[in-house]
C-alpha cells in the first residue's frame, strides 16, 4: 500500500460533493493538497476545516476549468514547492437539465461538454507531461454509470461521461511503458448538489431524485479513490463502477414508498 504522506494531490470540483470528500479522506492520510474551484469562499472554508482537523498543508486555486487560458495559466503558476503533482483527480463535472435531445438547450449541452470533456482535458493537458517527465504519478477521473449506460433524456450529460470513458482507456494506453496510473471510478446515484444544478437550482425537484432511495454518499466515492490510489505501484485499478444497492442500473432503482 502506498503512503500518501506529502504527495502532491490537485482535486478539482473541490468545493462540494466528491471533491471535498476526497480532501478529507486524503488529508487525513497526509496528503499536501491544491485545492481547485470556482467558489473560492467554499475553498476557503474547506481549507480551514482541513487545517484545523488535520493541519494539512494546501494550496487554493480559483479556477475554471472551462477556460483553457487559466487552467495553463494556474499550472504553470504554481510554486517550485507545489509543482509536482503526484495526483490529478478530475472530478469538476456537471449535469444539465433532463430534455429529449430535439428539446435541449445549447447553453446546457455547452456547459456540460466544456466542463465535464474540455476542463477534463486541459488539467490532464498541463499536469500529466510533469508526471511523464518524474516517471511518476496518478489521473483519477470521475466517470459515471452514464458513460456506460444511456437512459431517457440523459444524452448529452451520458456523451460526456462516455468521453470520459474513452479518454482514460485512451490515456493510460498512452502512458504505457511509463510508471503513471489511470483510474475512471464511474459512480451511480449520489446525493451531492449534482440534481440541483441539473434542475437550475429547483429543490424539489431534485429531492425526488432520491426519495426512497439510500442513494451513495460522497465519503463512499471517496473511499475508492482512496482505494485505487493506495494500491501497490505495480497495480492500476483501470476502472470501477459502484452503485448503491438500491440501484442496479442506470433506469433500475428500487424505491420504497
Amino acid at each position: 500500500m502506498i503512503s500518501l504522506q506529502n504527495q502532491i494531490v490537485l482535486i478539482t470540483g473541490a468545493s462540494s460533493g466528491i471533491g471535498t470528500a476526497c480532501a478529507r479522506v486524503l488529508a487525513g492520510a497526509g496528503a499536501k493538497l491544491i485545492l481547485a474551484a470556482r467558489r473560492l469562499e467554499r475553498l476557503q472554508q474547506l481549507a480551514d476545516a482541513l487545517n484545523k482537523d488535520f493541519n494539512t498543508e494546501i494550496y487554493l486555486l480559483q479556477l475554471d476549468v472551462r477556460d483553457r487560458a487559466a487552467v495553463e495559466s494556474a499550472i504553470s503558476s504554481l510554486p517550485s514547492s507545489w509543482s509536482e503533482i503526484d495526483i490529478l483527480i478530475n472530478n469538476a463535472g456537471l449535469s444539465r437539465g433532463l430534455d429529449k435531445l430535439h428539446e435541449g438547450h445549447f447553453e446546457d449541452w455547452e456547459e456540460m461538454i466544456d466542463t465535464n470533456i474540455k476542463g477534463l482535458l486541459y488539467l490532464t493537458r498541463y499536469v500529466v507531461p510533469g508526471m511523464v517527465k518524474r516517471d511518476r504519478g496518478h489521473v483519477v477521473n470521475i466517470g459515471s454509470i452514464a458513460g456506460h449506460q444511456t437512459y431517457p433524456n440523459g444524452n448529452v450529460y451520458c456523451g460526456t461521461k462516455a468521453a470520459v470513458k474513452a479518454i482514460s482507456e485512451g490515456l493510460k494506453q498512452d502512458l504505457l511503458g511509463t510508471s503513471i496510473r489511470v483510474s475512471s471510478v464511474d459512480p451511480g446515484m449520489v446525493e451531492t448538489e449534482f440534481s440541483e444544478v441539473r434542475f437550475h437550482g429547483d429543490n424539489e425537484r431534485a429531492k425526488k431524485v432520491y426519495q426512497g432511495v439510500t442513494p451513495l454518499t460522497p465519503d463512499d466515492v471517496a473511499d475508492v479513490i482512496f482505494f485505487c490510489v493506495t494500491r501497490s505501484p505495480h497495480v492500476n485499478i483501470n476502472e470501477i463502477v459502484l452503485m448503491p444497492v438500491d440501484q442496479a442500473s442506470a433506469t433500475l432503482v428500487n424505491r420504497r414508498s
